[in-house]
């Protein structure tokens, strides 16, 4: 069955979808570089792991976030041996620490790059590697023998993304619905490089899910204006920005809709909790549940968590656990129809 992987890493974003083809998908990438302990430091960290969470309804401090996913040995743990697609949201380093290894370990097939143009930051006393930058840029400009890439926009229609390797049929369900031209221009040219985030849809058996990158407010009514019926009432969003409360415009909720957002790593008093909670949306963050893996079978998405004192505090059981040992959280079904987004 089509699997999401959303992994518990910070301060970025990592998704992997497994498609029914066999292909396998990654958005953005973060920790790419942590270096995880192992043997005995490893399973009493492990340990501990069980023991975090306060708060018997699903609240308080489960503290996962201390204890982040490296996104290359868990997909490896998946047997994944090649990423057919690297999604790059846009060119910041959170959403591409650890690129460089990435392609090293799989290698890619198909690189994904909106075409927003900065300039290649600093280095001096940050976490992130210049390497990870230097393969971005040899990347998106076709130096990488084996790689094609790919700048498409929203409304693009190809192979391998939501047309078959015959022209027909949809693909693997992937749509892009931002940025346009004139946001990539925008965002290269002064403006909000966040405003020259991919947003892509999903569209799946089970429902539709929506990777919001770091889209901010010009993106969302961009996405509103000529996409709406393909967003409206989804299943699962991928909170734009992490969820962080970055001083935006939250509207694009009050048409969208989702069933459940996940939100990325940040400090609580940085997350957007108030926009949620003011709408009645449900939500879950990486520091509650860990990593979160949406199973999708016809008609509906299995949310499993990797923390299953969160799910048993919300009423699961660890009877109900997938191959991974990740507990059911919840099963979504989309009752709204699934209309095209392009």
């Amino acid at each position: 069955m089509p699997t999401i992987h959303f992994l518990n890493v910070s301060p970025g974003d990592c998704s992997i979808i497994q498609h029914a083809s066999g292909n396998v998908s990654m958005i953005d990438v973060c920790d790419g570089n942590l270096v995880e302990e192992e043997g005995t430091a490893a399973a009493a960290k492990t340990l501990l792991k069980s023991l975090l969470g306060k708060g018997g309804d699903g609240s308080g401090n489960f503290r996962m976030t201390d204890y982040p996913t490296n996104p290359i040995p868990y997909a490896q743990g998946l047997g994944i041996k090649k990423i057919f697609r690297f999604i790059l949201s846009h060119p910041d380093m959170d959403h591409m620490d650890g690129l460089d290894a990435v392609y090293r370990t799989f290698g890619i097939t198909n690189f994904w790059d909106t075409g927003v143009t900065r300039e290649k930051p600093p280095f001096g006393g940050t976490a992130f590697k210049e390497e990870d930058w230097d393969r971005y840029w040899l990347l998106r400009s076709g130096q990488v023998a084996g790689t094609t890439s790919l700048s498409n926009l929203a409304g693009a229609r190809f192979q391998q993304a939501n047309k078959g390797v015959d022209g027909s049929g949809s693909g693997d369900g992937l749509y892009i619905l931002s940025p346009d031209k004139n946001l990539v221009a925008a965002a290269s040219n002064g403006g909000d490089i966040n405003d020259g985030s991919y947003v892509i849809l999903y569209r799946s058996q089970g429902g539709r899910v929506l990777f919001g990158g770091d889209a901010h407010d010009a993106t969302w009514e961009y996405v509103v204006k000529h996409y709406g019926s393909a967003v409206e009432n989804c299943s699962v969003l991928v909170a734009p920005h992490h969820g962080r409360d970055s001083g935006r415009s939250y509207d694009f909720l009050d048409h969208i809709k989702p069933k459940l957002t996940l939100f990325g790593s940040a400090p609580s008093e940085h997350l957007a909790y108030g926009a949620w909670n003011a709408r009645h949306l449900r939500k879950v963050t990486s520091n509650q549940a860990g990593n979160v893996v949406l199973e999708i079978g016809p008609g509906a998405i299995n949310v499993y968590v990797e923390n299953d004192r969160f799910a048993t505090a919300l009423g699961g059981s660890t009877a109900n656990a997938n191959s991974r040992g990740y507990v059911l959280l919840d099963s979504i079904t989309e009752h709204a129809e699934v209309k095209s987004a392009g």
